[in-house]
């Protein structure tokens, strides 16, 4: 039984996620702790415990085991090589010496989207783009039905497209970027210090809050033109979107849905179909024991 389980985990910010899925992708058993990030590397002794607690609920022997994180992984997947800022003890750390046992890593976009690819909303899709909407926006290319990655294993960060060369830099210096544009971390700014978080905009905007509205379509207009534009470099057949925001619905999906066909090139009138994640909060340990297993 054993041989055919695969470990999933997906270390966020303030939590850590772990799956343990069989060869066909169904889901025995799931489990969620806190990160504490900030306090040193205790991370690691959380994600060595979710991995433990794993193996003995379910019996497992030995296992491949996927982690899914911030930041970008080395060419050989083994190892999260720069991710500044976050997470104490991340960047170039070797997991498969700490658990004793084959790891693979890979940045938790990707991760999403491997978990939507294979059992999820882009099942079907043969080249796919995936976006999440929260704190910032990240993104990851399904090309012929694999993770593109990219030369060092970058590809796909459509937040950091640019939208408004006039705009301020975002973290990776690029003005007015998708992420600066609908990103959570800058509302504020972009509402004049009115709305503190994206749900309290939404809730202003069904209440017909004008600034709110503006704020919002404006957000998502920018949106549209990020993926119009992202969909003439890939041509995709399907467009993802994951994350918080993506929870406001056809309050998202509608107004996006109408610009992304004024502002994507569609000829003979075929466009990518714009849909939303299914995971949820488990996709980048499902994204992560997929991939793992595919190793």
């Amino acid at each position: 039984m054993s041989s055919n389980i695969t470990i999933g985990i997906d270390l966020g910010g303030t939590r850590i996620k772990g799956v343990a899925i069989d060869a066909k992708g169904n889901i025995l058993h799931q489990t969620y702790t806190s990160t504490n990030d900030g306090e040193g590397e205790v991370w690691k002794l959380a994600v060595a415990k979710t991995v433990d607690d794993l193996k003995q609920i379910l019996n497992i022997q030995k296992t491949a085991i996927g982690i899914s994180a911030p930041g970008l992984p080395n060419k050989d997947n083994t190892t999260i090589a720069f991710m500044p800022g976050r997470l104490e003890g991340l960047e170039n750390f070797i997991w498969k010496d700490y658990l004793n046992c084959p790891v693979y890593v890979l940045n938790d976009g990707v991760a999403a989207l491997v978990a939507e690819a294979k059992s999820g909303a882009a099942k079907d899709s043969t080249n796919a783009i995936m976006v999440t909407l929260g704190t910032g926006v990240g993104g990851a290319l399904l090309i012929n039905k694999q993770p593109y990655q990219g030369s060092f294993n970058k590809a796909g960060h459509i937040g950091h497209t640019v939208i408004d060369s006039t705009g301020d830099a975002d973290v990776t210096n690029m003005p007015g970027s998708l992420e600066e544009c609908i990103g959570n971390c800058t509302i504020e700014k972009r509402s004049r210090g009115k709305f503190s978080s994206t749900h309290d905009l939404l809730q202003a905007y069904k209440n017909g809050d004008e600034l709110a509205k503006q704020v919002w379509l404006t957000s998502v207009k920018k949106l549209a033109i990020g993926l119009a534009s992202a969909s003439n470099f890939i041509s995709p057949d399907t467009i993802v979107i994951g994350g918080g925001i993506a929870e406001a619905n056809d309050d998202l999906f509608v107004p996006l849905n109408k610009w992304f066909d004024e502002f994507e090139w569609q000829p003979g009138g075929i466009r990518p179909k714009i849909v939303k994640a299914i995971q949820g909060d488990l996709a980048g340990a499902i994204g992560a024991a997929w991939f793992a297993m595919n190793k």
